[in-house]
């Protein structure tokens, strides 16, 4: 099966990968190419942060955030904090309010606690101990990192297994918080319950999804704006990431599902 078949009717250059059970790789597309994240980047930005938990600098537990709420609220998008802006939505841990900008007080809080800028953290705790080369953060903790598929199979492998933090904190990071909280799920509506990691999105049993309905309930990754998607499934063993230059509309959700289920099919 190939798992790309479909990706040339895809609008924009694109670029993408599947990790296979066995740790082999299958690409498409210049996989070098930086293309811009957008909200993928929580991935990098929580994996640092979770970095910084066991570093010491803060606690995934510490409130740190509006109304008390903590490192963890922030990343799992149960702090009730507003989707763009500082506003306090809900009280924390009463729904999932989807919010890059409590990614970025987040990020904030690191600088404080380390007395080193965000991105300089991010270089020095992944950037460089994965040898990450086209991997640059600008602007946004939430949204505002560029990289190429290649420097996200990196990634992918430090979600995969304990390469960075330890198993215990990485069980916890893919493992729903709050897994019964209702919440919309940006570009496919309502869900209920909408689960969510500790920056991972985790699957579940969500329809409509970017995923196919394939990937196991425990599946977990991200999606961005920018056209950019990633997933891991711990069941299937397999990981799909793809790149576009053409922004998230109607075509990436149903295109999304399709190169998914070629993914999953493509398991060896």
């Amino acid at each position: 099966m190939d798992p790309f078949a479909t990706l040339s009717d895809w609008p924009g250059r694109a670029a993408a990968a599947v990790v296979q059970p066995d740790g082999s790789v299958d690409r498409w597309g210049d996989t070098t190419e930086p293309f811009a994240l957008a909200s993928v980047t929580k991935l990098l930005t929580a994996l640092t942060v979770l970095i910084a938990h066991e570093e010491g600098t803060l606690d995934l537990d510490e409130p740190i955030g509006p109304g008390g709420s903590t490192t963890t609220d922030l990343l799992a998008h149960t702090a009730g904090v507003a989707p763009d802006t500082l506003d306090q939505l809900a009280p924390p841990r009463t729904r999932r309010i989807y919010s890059t900008s409590a990614y970025d007080l987040a990020a904030n809080a690191v600088t404080e606690r380390s007395g080193i800028a965000f991105q300089d953290y991010l270089d020095e705790a992944l950037t460089i101990p994965l040898g990450l080369c086209a991997t640059r953060l600008s602007g946004s903790a939430g949204a505002g990192a560029r990289a190429s598929v290649e420097d996200l199979v990196r990634v992918i492998d430090a979600w995969r297994r304990p390469v960075l933090i330890g198993e215990p904190t990485l069980q916890r990071a893919v493992t729903s918080h709050l897994p019964d909280l209702d919440g919309v799920l940006p570009g496919f509506g309502t869900q209920r319950p909408n689960p969510w990691g500790i920056g991972p999105e985790i699957r579940g049993h969500k329809n409509p999804h970017w995923t196919a309905a394939g990937n196991s309930p425990r599946t977990y990754g991200h999606f961005g704006q920018a056209g950019t998607m990633l997933w891991i499934d711990p069941d299937a063993r397999t990981a799909a990431v793809a790149l576009c230059t053409e922004p998230f509309g109607p075509w990436a959700a149903a295109a999304w599902p399709r190169f998914s289920a070629d993914a999953l099919a493509s398991a060896t």
